[in-house]
């Protein structure tokens, strides 16, 4: 019996010496890589320049599926419609997204300590892992894309494409920051210039007053003003919520501002521009943005062999920044629940979004994520509320803060009747403005009852 209460008395010991071992490689790996400060403010002397920051966010945006929710807008709503919601849309973003980054700088918080302030140091919890988990989920479509379209064109295997670009992505994300930073750098003006030909080059073939006439697939039922203007700020409003993450980085409110808008409007409507610009210009019927009718699909189409090597390259490169940004968003946010590091997490994590890639099943999380996409608006509106209006320069102070969550629920609750009941609505701006307002009446309605 001794020996096997020795066994039962190792095993303990044993995972604890094993946890000191990963414990010390993970600060090792800090040393080497740079910290990501995933439990405190990140110190003034880490705090990166204005130019890092705008690369980490111009990289995010500037992508191919933003030319497909582009060409998606112009499709439905025809084009001038479409231009109309794209710049509402990204005006809107870099309101929201600017508001919430420069709280981030402020502190030097990630998007989970503020939501520790407004919706406490345990219930922040739900919020942060709510978007954490959504970021991961769009991870692995993104990362299933790539290989469905390098399967589509080059009819490489789409599994082996999958993992190889998962885990591609996987080591972008481990480099932390500096990773994010040096990919937007490659990314981004790679996309401008394969972007501008293919708009120009499209447009070549029609006149610039047909492509703004241009009224869409279905004219005598085009996509509601509303709907549209959901599917532009939808494209990023979970990312743009826990800017937190980026903005920490920034060194002061002018740097994290103009790092805003290299994303939200600047890359942003580049991209959209140039998958709409090309779907008006080509008025291919019932075109396809997410198989072959797309800035990649146009490439290809070309027949010329350098292009196809560079669209290759391209696609690798551009999905995998912004595959990288919301892994290391997901890594960020699930390594302050857990208590681990963000690296570690980048890995874990991503092991799991390459299955659901390489499965072949991240199709089906599309719809879901939209769904759940509504959820998150109102947690960005109290937080904006909450820390500009009512509680400003407050920390984190309790556990739980029942008044952002019954005004967050107020505003989900919103955004569904919305999404059944009045389709021509946005339904992202409706739930913002809705949980906002919930959460300010609940906070004036408080003070004044204490007051008295």
């Amino acid at each position: 019996m001794s020996g096997l209460e020795n066994t039962k008395q190792s095993v303990p010991s044993k995972i604890d010496e094993y946890e000191a071992k990963i414990e010390h490689l993970e600060e090792e790996v800090d040393h080497v890589l740079g910290e990501e400060y995933e439990h405190c403010a990140v110190p003034a002397n880490a705090r990166r320049s204005m130019f890092s920051v705008s690369m980490v966010w111009i990289g995010f945006p500037m992508i191919i599926t933003g030319a497909m929710t582009g060409s998606l807008l112009v499709m439905g709503m025809g084009f001038i419609d479409a231009l109309w919601a794209m710049i509402i849309g990204n005006v809107l973003m870099f309101a929201y997204v600017g508001g919430l980054g420069l709280l981030g700088t402020k502190k030097g918080y990630n998007f989970a300590l503020i939501a520790s302030v407004v919706f406490g140091r345990k219930g922040y919890v739900l919020a942060s892992g709510l978007l954490a988990t959504l970021l991961l989920g769009w991870f692995a479509v993104q990362t299933g894309i790539t290989g469905a379209l390098i399967n589509s064109a080059f009819d490489i295997n789409y599994t082996m494409m999958a993992i190889i670009a998962g885990i591609l992505y996987i080591a972008i994300t481990f480099l932390g920051v500096r990773g994010l930073h040096w990919i937007g750098m490659i990314s981004a003006p790679l996309f401008v210039i394969l972007g501008l030909w293919v708009a120009f080059d499209a447009a070549s073939t029609t006149t610039w007053a047909e492509i703004a006439a241009y009224p869409g697939n279905n004219p005598e039922v085009p996509m509601a003003f509303g709907i549209g203007l959901t599917m532009v700020i939808a494209l990023f409003i979970d990312a743009g919520t826990v800017t937190g993450d980026f903005n920490r980085w920034a060194k002061d409110s002018k740097s994290s501002l103009v790092a805003t808008f290299s994303a939200f409007p600047f890359a942003n409507m580049i991209a959209m521009l140039v998958g709409g610009i090309m779907t008006a210009a080509l008025a291919v019927p019932d075109a396809n943005p997410f198989g072959a009718d797309n800035m990649f699909g146009y490439m290809i189409s070309q027949n010329i062999g350098w292009l196809a090597v560079v669209a290759f390259v391209f696609l690798l490169l551009n999905l995998g920044s912004v595959c990288s940004h919301c892994l290391y968003n997901a890594a960020t946010g699930w390594s302050r629940i857990v208590g681990s590091h963000m690296r570690l997490l980048a890995v874990i994590l991503g092991a799991i979004g390459i299955v659901i890639a390489a499965t072949n099943v991240w199709a089906f999380f599309i719809e879901w994520l939209s769904l759940l996409g509504i959820l998150v608006p109102p947690i960005g509106a109290i937080i904006l509320i909450d820390q500009y209006l009512m509680r400003k320069d407050s920390e984190i102070d309790t556990d739980w803060r029942p008044k952002a969550f019954i005004a967050w629920a107020i505003g989900s609750v919103a955004a569904f009747i919305v999404e059944k009941s009045f389709p021509g609505l946005s339904t992202a701006v409706s739930s913002f403005i809705i949980g906002g307002l919930a959460y300010w009446v609940i906070m004036s309605s408080s003070k004044s009852a204490e007051a008295k």
